[in-house]
Formats: structure tokens, sequence, C-alpha cells
């Protein structure tokens, strides 16, 4: 009997169990309650801060020991000049008089349910309670602060950025990296002050305009992509914040005062536009303040809490430990509950923004020693590099955090692929369309990855970097991610203006790329694995891709597909080779490539058929081809962007997944203060990748699915206790619990779906 037959034959022997949960189940809930993060001692200063936002723009907040409460300020939109994702800026909230020092009884807590954070301190008369959050629908921060007594509030606007100054070093993507002055030495890049308005009444603020842009224009000439015409991204990009109060009494253009009382309200509204002169920028604050104002505060707050509590409500992992609660393995599996719960949290305050979440710190990022006193550095520069930047996305399907994965495919499917078809031409001559692994938001390769040779005067057009130069694989990532979308939501919209175009372009790439051999097969030379393997021939990630997204194109309904398209995915699966396997010490296994040379880096492509592309699992007869190449992998870790548990995961390696996830949630940052700050590792404070193959390595031992069938508990610690919801593939949600040894499916939306559920024994 296969593995597949006997999870069918336990599915039927189990499926008793099915019906009357179904029944009878109430209305459950993700708690996210029991994950809340409480403090009670102040932070000494930004390394001690907590993170709130409202997925475009997020605070990271702390207070100090004299009772002031701080929080920078980011956004997901506010690029300078140089193509660097800003700080919009810092604020303090002081309260006169002062409280008592040491402060007593200080509690903080994030509460996640409601994405607020309050702090309390002080006793009797001297009390303080604040409640601060940024609202769910509307670019406004909202700070509350109650006394016992008649106090004074006042917020001050503390910017670093005050005059001109020059960087001290440049980072891998900063736009001018690798170019030289004319005396020989390293071009110096400038950062821009900000503006603080003046003369405003009952209000301050400031602003950031970029009054040139720095890069884009150089590299599309140096690029050849001058012929290819579109907005400058950076120039006049306005972005900043305006400070309102009750009662407001302005002591300058820095300060503003809350009158005299025991309640005072602070609404900071924060906003980018583009392109837009100071004036304009304004305006559009004044308008968006005007149209919040227009609603009673009772009615915004509530609308914020209704938009978490959806977000809660559309699914969660509990995992409980079967023994005393209390005991140390008790602790270990909070641990990593809570991370699960923290970086899901993490992901929706900055994920609804105009661009993609920024693996190197996202919107939280503050000050460290490499960099003191600078808010904006991160190491890595502002750039996006395609391995990184879809780790925080690949969860978001089996959390129903649909909306979180919008800007990724707004800006490379839609926004940035009329310009990799241009290029792809210009570069190679033929059809289709090829991501680069390293771009700048505008789409351009990274500066100094391209390098500064003019187009004109080459004979190879591509990147002079060979660390990704013929890394293809973000093509096919990308569509798989749009399939797993599609399936999930059944959009047809989606599928029609988004997925179908997109896998037209990529896959019009791969079959006009390379030649064939004798047997038609395409002979995918050159090629790389990853930034692993420099020389390759027929690589495991781009290979296994492509295998993997022209049999879910033809899986669709031929009344959504054209047979045009259905004849060219046939006759590109007709000419792809298998996916290469090797044999090590006797043993068959996944090989990174039919042929690969000269291994640069510490990545492990040959499992990319295992995940992302899921062409060998562990319900499949091939999964001893995946099981031996993981055993056998040269490089190892359950860090950063590594993704070994995944790869445990799919492989149904419970031990191994259980091990891997316990140590990734106990690895935190160790100079901040919050538990889900996670790094540097390979990339910065807080690691997002880090984080979300935490989250897809949890959901991957829950649930797995392919094709109409979903898998239960592939991967699952029998040590283990959990509660989840889940969504699967055709619109579907499944709800369950692992507990002492004992699976069951509580309940099944729609009930239909029931039948395509396998509980696979043996974990």
């Amino acid at each position: 009997m296969t593995r597949h037959s006997a999870l069918i034959v336990f599915l039927l022997l189990l499926q008793p169990a099915f019906g009357p949960a179904q029944e009878s189940t109430p209305e459950r809930t993700g708690h996210p309650a029991k994950y809340n993060v409480v403090w009670d001692s102040p932070s000494k200063d930004y390394t001690g801060s907590m993170p709130i936002g409202n997925g475009e723009i997020g605070l990271n907040v702390w207070v100090e020991e004299t009772g002031d409460l701080l929080f920078y300020i980011g956004r997901t939109d506010s690029w300078d000049d140089n193509g660097r994702l800003l700080k919009v800026g810092r604020v303090r909230i002081s309260i006169d008089p002062r409280a008592e020092s040491p402060l007593k009884t200080f509690m903080q807590t994030l509460s996640l349910a409601d994405g607020t954070i309050t702090v309390r301190f002080g006793e009797g008369e001297r009390e303080v309670k604040m409640r601060l959050w940024v609202d769910a629908n509307h670019p406004l921060i909202h700070l509350e602060v109650e006394s016992k007594q008649v106090t004074r509030a006042i917020a001050s606007i503390e910017l670093w950025r005050t005059s001109r100054f020059v960087l001290p070093s440049l980072e891998v993507s900063d736009a001018m990296m690798g170019q030289k002055a004319e005396d020989n030495q390293p071009a110096k890049v400038t950062v821009e002050p900000d503006s603080v308005l003046t003369h405003q009444r009952g209000r301050i603020g400031w602003f950031h305009h970029n009054m040139k842009s720095v890069g884009p224009e150089i590299s599309a000439q140096i690029q050849g992509l001058q012929g290819f015409k579109r907005p400058d991204p950076l120039l006049h990009r306005t972005f900043g914040a305006v400070i309102t109060a009750t009662g407001p009494e302005r002591f300058d253009d820095t300060h503003l005062c809350s009158s005299s009382s025991k309640r005072h309200l602070f609404t900071i509204s924060v906003l980018t536009k583009h392109p837009a002169k100071p004036g304009e920028w304004l305006k559009a604050v004044d308008d968006a303040m005007a149209k919040a104002g227009r609603i009673p505060a009772a009615t915004l707050r509530k609308s914020h809490e209704r938009w978490w509590e959806a977000f809660w409500q559309r699914s969660w992992i509990n995992v409980t430990f079967p023994g005393v609660q209390g005991t140390d393995d008790s602790g270990d599996v909070y641990t990593v509950s809570r991370a699960y719960a923290l970086q899901r949290f993490i992901n929706a305050c900055a994920g609804r923004g105009e661009y993609p979440i920024k693996f190197n710190g996202s919107i939280f990022t503050v000050p460290f020693p490499e960099r003191p006193g600078d808010a904006d550095y991160r190491q890595w520069g502002p750039g996006y590099w395609w391995q990184n930047t879809r780790l925080p996305y690949i969860s978001m399907c089996a959390s129903g955090d649909y909306d979180l994965l919008q800007p990724l495919f707004r800006m490379y499917g839609r926004e940035l692929m009329p310009l990799f078809k241009y290029r792809t031409r210009l570069y190679l001559n033929h059809g289709g369309a090829f991501i680069p692994e390293c771009i700048f938001f505008w789409g351009e390769v990274f500066s100094e990855t391209y390098g500064w040779t003019p187009f004109e005067q080459r004979i190879d057009k591509l990147q002079e970097s060979g660390w990704h130069k013929w890394e293809w694989v973000s093509g096919p990532e990308l569509v798989w991610m749009m399939l797993d979308y599609y399936e999930c939501t059944l959009d047809q919209k989606f599928l029609r203006e988004m997925v179908l175009p997109t896998a037209r372009e990529i896959l019009t790439f791969f079959d006009q790329q390379y030649g064939t051999d004798e047997n038609g097969k395409l002979i995918m030379h050159p090629s790389q694995a990853c930034e692993t393997w420099w020389d390759c021939t027929n690589p495991m990630p781009e290979l296994s891709g492509l295998h993997a997204v022209v049999e879910r194109l033809l899986s669709l309904p031929e009344t959504k597909t054209s047979a045009r398209e259905r004849t060219f995915w046939l006759t590109l699966r007709a000419k792809l080779p298998d996916i290469p396997t090797r044999i090590v010490n006797g043993a068959a296994m996944l090989a990174p490539a039919a042929q690969f040379t000269q291994k640069r880096n510490v990545e492990n492509p040959e499992l990319y058929a295992v995940f992302p592309f899921r062409l060998v699992a562990s319900e499949k007869p091939n999964r001893d081809l995946g099981v031996k190449a993981f055993q056998s992998r040269e490089d190892r870790g359950n860090f950063g962007w590594r993704q070994d548990d995944i790869f445990a995961a799919y492989l149904g390696l419970a031990d191994t997944a259980r091990e891997y996830v316990l140590g990734r949630a106990k690895n935190k940052n160790a100079g901040s203060r919050f538990p889900a700050f996670w790094g540097p590792n390979y990339d910065w404070v807080p690691d997002q990748d880090h984080g979300s193959v935490l989250l897809k390595t949890l959901q991957a031992m829950i649930m797995q699915s392919d094709g109409r069938k979903i898998y239960l508990f592939p991967a699952w610690p029998k040590e283990w206790n959990v509660d989840f919801k889940l969504h699967a593939p055709l619109n579907t949600v499944v709800e369950g619990t692992f507990s002492n040894g004992v699976a069951k499916v509580l309940k099944v939306t729609p009930r239909s779906r029931t039948k395509d559920i396998v509980l696979v024994p043996g974990n």
C-alpha cells in the first residue's frame, strides 16, 4: 500500500468524527489577548519599543523613566530623494506636572485584539493613563491621555534630519553605490533636512520634500532604459505629519500643548503625496483630517476595533502543551504560539501600504550601534531582493490575509511588468519578461549590481554582478503565489487580469530564452541555482517552478482559459526536462541542477522542488528524493531567511520541524526588548524573513494542500496540542484541534469540502 492510499484509508476510518462537530461547534475565536506584551517597567530608550500600525503607518513606541511617551513614525512610501525609505519623524509626549521618579505602578500593554498600546503609571492623584492607536481606516494616530488631577500634555517634534549631511557609508542597494566621483573617490550621498511648518494656528507639523531625485534618471541612462517613459518616482515626493490637540496652545513651531484638563486628545495625520509641492501636501493633510473629523470619535474607534476583530477572526494557531501548565515545555510552546501571533500582527501593521514589506526592518527600524542616532539606517539598503521580499507573503493565503498580499502583486505584477517586458526585449531581443532578483521599487536593477559601464558600451547587456545574473526564479514564484491566491479566493477578475497575463509573460521568457537539445528539451544554460551555484544547466528552482506552474495552469477549467493559452502550455510542458536528481553514496536525491559548479552561497536550491513548488512532498511517492536531499544538504540553520524549517514540514519530518520552529521562536534580537524583533541574522532588525518562515512552517506542519486534497497534521509532533483555523483552496476554511494525540476536524466551510480532507497519521 502506498503512503497516499494509506492516508485515504485512515481518513475513511475517522470519517464519523466530522459529523456531529460540524453541527454543534460554537463560535470560536483566536484569543489574541493571551499573547499581549506587557511590561511593568519603562524602557531606557528606543531599543525598548513596541510596534503598532495600520498597514501603512507604523510606530515604535516606548516610555522613558521620566514618564514621557515617545514614538518613531514610519510609512511604507516615505522614500527620500536618494530612494531610501525614511522614518517620517519622532514625537514626544510629556505630562506637566512630571510623574514621580522612579515611576510607580508602571504598566505598558500591547493589546493585539484592537491594535492599541496602553500605558498607566503613578498612584492616587498622580495616576496617568494613555491610549495610543493608529487608525485602521484613516492615516491618523490617536493619543488619549487621562489623569486624576488637572495636567497639561505637551507634544514635541524631535527631528534628526535638521541640516544636510553626508552618509558615512553606503549599502549594497543605495542608488549611488559603486559610483566614483571625479577624484576617483566613492560618490557621496547627501541627506536633505526636513522642514518644520511655521506660523500654524493650533497645530504643529513637519514634512520632507524631495526637491531632487538621485538615482532613477542616472540608472535609467546607465542601464539603457531612458526610452521607457514614466514619471520620476522620487522627485517632488512629499511626506510628513501634522499634530493637533484639544484646546491647543502652540508654544513654538515644534511644541504644542493641550490645555489644562484631566483629559487630552492628540491627533496626528501622517501622509505621503507624490508628486506634490508642500502646499499641495498640506492641503491633502487638511482634507484627510476634515474627512475623519466628520466622523464621531466613538465611531472611528469602533470601526478601528472592528477591523482588528475581523483580522483575528480570519485565522489562528494556538499551540499548547498537554502536560502541566507552567512547566518548561509549556513555556516553549507558548513562545512558539506568541511568536506566530506577534509576527502576523507586525505584518498587518505594515502590509497594507503602497509598497511591499521591507524584509530588512519593515517600517520598524530604530537606531543601532552601527549608525547611532540614525533611525533610517538599514543594512542592505532600500532595495528589494525577491527571495527575501516574498517570505513575508508566503503564509498569507493560509491565514486568510488576502488584503496584505496586494502590495506585492501590485508592484511586481502590474506596475513594473511593462518595464520587465521592455527590458527583456531590449537586453535579450525576445518576448516575455524576466524579473531580476534585485530591484529598486521603480524597477531598475541596483546600480552596483548592474555596474556603472554604460549600456551602449556593453556587449552583454545584463548586469555585471554574478550573484544573481542568471537567477530568474522570481517569475515562476510570482505566478505560483498568484495561483495560490486565485485557488483560495476563486477571484475570476484576478485570474483574468493578473494571473494569466503574468504567466504568459514569464513562461514566454523561458520558452524563448533557451534553445533545445536533440530531444526537443530546453537546455537552460547559462543559468544559476539561487545565489549558491553560479555555473549551471537546468537549475532546480526555475525548472521545478516551470513544471509546477504549467501543471497548475493546465488544471484550470477550460472555460477560464483560451485554446491558444492551453496549446502554449502543453507545448512548453513537452519541452521541459525532468527535474534534476543525483546519486550520493548510493542514494538518489534532488540536485541543485543537472550540472552545477562554482558554489558561492549557503542556500539549498535543490529543495525548491519541495518548497515553494511542492513537486516533492510528504504524501507523494517521490518523498524520499526530498528527504535524502534534506539530510544531505551542505548548509543548515533555522534563522533568518533559511527555509530548512519549511522544507522539514513539507517533507513530513515532524520532529525536525518542531525543533527548528521552536529554536526560531526563541531567537530574538538581544538588543531589542520586544519579543518578536528578530535579527539581524543575514539582514537587519527586525528581520521580517526570520518571523515569516516561522509563520509558514507552523501552517505547513498543520495543513498542506495539493489540488483538491487538504492534508491535516502532515508534520505535527504528537507532543504538542493545537487549536487552529486556516484557509485552503476553493474558498475553504478549516478549523480543528490536535489534543493528546487525537486529531479532530471541528468545522469545514463549505461542508462539501469535508470529503477532501485527509488526516495524516503517524506523527
